[in-house]
């Protein structure tokens, strides 16, 4: 598996609800999307980095800086059916599916998420996860924790802290894990997942990669030290940037 063509995508709408225009946000004097390719192309295992949107203004922004980009359907319900979309057209036999929202992604997490594909030659995805460091994220809707089986594969995702701990008379250790919005796919897999219907738990946790373990697919899970730092509402422009500058 060590020859195979790794392709990474980074799906890129306009319209984000919270943030428009969200991928060509200017940071530390360049396009949001920007820095996120320019990290994806660091990643020594990558061969080709795609950008897939729905805009052409996203499109000619890409290509100004010299990157590669491609226009995808603007009905897609998620980055990965974006990113499968890409997948359909483009020859490889990896792909990695990198959120573009997250500018200071570290290209050896990309590495390390691919590794964990190639290191089990039966899996068909993969994904990361962090330990979480603080208390507060373990209660916070907005970061998503992951609990594994004894082989490293997601049990389950959620918004709310997995695992519950009941009896708090004792002391128990319970170990939280932040999954990290970065996949990476074998090819067939990727095709097959816009053919998956929706389950509960996706459409109730609003978490994409639930439709997987809904579907009965297994998902590996490679464990992080990266903890990423994503622009989602316009007050995360100003930290993200002054991180940028440091």
């Amino acid at each position: 598996m060590e020859n195979q063509q790794i392709v990474a995508v980074i799906p890129a709408r306009y319209a984000s609800a919270r943030l428009p225009g969200k991928a060509l946000v200017p940071l530390a004097g360049k396009p949001m999307i920007q820095h996120v390719w320019e990290r994806v192309r660091q990643a020594k295992r990558v061969a080709r980095v795609i950008v897939a949107t729905d805009d052409e203004r996203i499109l000619h922004i890409v290509e100004s800086f010299g990157g590669e980009a491609q226009m995808t359907r603007v009905d897609h319900r998620s980055g990965t059916e974006r990113a499968a979309e890409v997948a359909a057209h483009v020859e490889g036999d990896i792909f990695v599916n990198v959120q573009g929202d997250e500018p200071m992604i570290d290209p050896a997490v990309v590495d390390a998420a691919v590794e964990t594909l190639l290191d089990e030659p039966a899996a068909a995805l993969a994904t990361v996860a962090t330990p979480i460091k603080h208390p507060a994220d373990i209660l916070d809707p907005n970061v998503n924790k992951v609990v594994l089986d004894f082989d490293g594969n997601a049990l389950y995702f959620s918004r709310a802290p997995i695992p519950w701990v009941r009896d708090t008379d004792h002391r128990v250790h319970a170990r939280y894990l932040k999954h990290l919005g970065l996949y990476v796919y074998q090819r067939e897999a990727l095709l097959e997942f816009p053919t998956l219907p929706q389950g509960d738990l996706e459409r109730v946790e609003r978490l994409e990669q639930l439709r997987w373990l809904e579907n009965g697919w297994k998902m590996r899970v490679g464990e992080v030290e990266y903890d990423s730092v994503s622009v989602d509402v316009p007050e995360d422009v100003a930290r993200v940037e002054k991180l940028l500058q440091k």
